[in-house]
């Protein structure tokens, strides 16, 4: 099976004609589209939904969750510090200056990294089985020492 590249981008506006061709140049095909409103505007009413999970996206199948690797590592690099017992605004600025945004696009800021802290906790056991973490968790312990 060939293997595929993936590319999700969140618009303001709608895109150009000049993007469209673009993309096609590029060798990108248009395999979905996302659309989205205010549920109370359109006068409807709110359906369940929920979030994925950060570090997670929609499967190509779109009925399971697969890893989104960008945010697979924004998470392993935020453990590490949180273990190194670093502030959280020190974790977000080292998160920021390394490239990483949130889905949004924004910079990490200590609050948004507070409220991601569930999945940290979650994803930790995922992350690293025992021996693998206990290694690296040493590295790390003497680091900071």
């Amino acid at each position: 099976m060939d293997k595929k590249e993936r590319s999700r981008e969140v618009f303001g506006e709608p895109p150009s004609q000049e993007y469209w061709s673009g993309k096609a140049k590029d060798g990108w095909r248009l395999v979905a589209a996302e659309w989205e409103r205010d549920a109370e505007a359109a006068g409807t009413s709110a359906a369940w939904v929920e979030e994925v999970p950060y570090g997670m996206k929609v499967g190509e199948d779109s009925l399971h969750l697969a890893e989104n690797p960008p945010e697979k590592k924004a998470l392993i690099l935020m453990l590490e510090m949180i273990v190194a017992d670093k502030p959280l605004s020190e974790v977000a600025e080292w998160i920021n200056n390394r490239g990483f945004r949130t889905r949004s696009g924004a910079k990490w800021t200590q609050l948004e990294i507070f409220n991601l802290l569930p999945r940290l906790v979650e994803v930790a056991s995922r992350v690293y089985p025992t021996q693998d973490w206990s290694e690296r968790r040493e590295k790390l312990f003497r680091l900071v020492r």
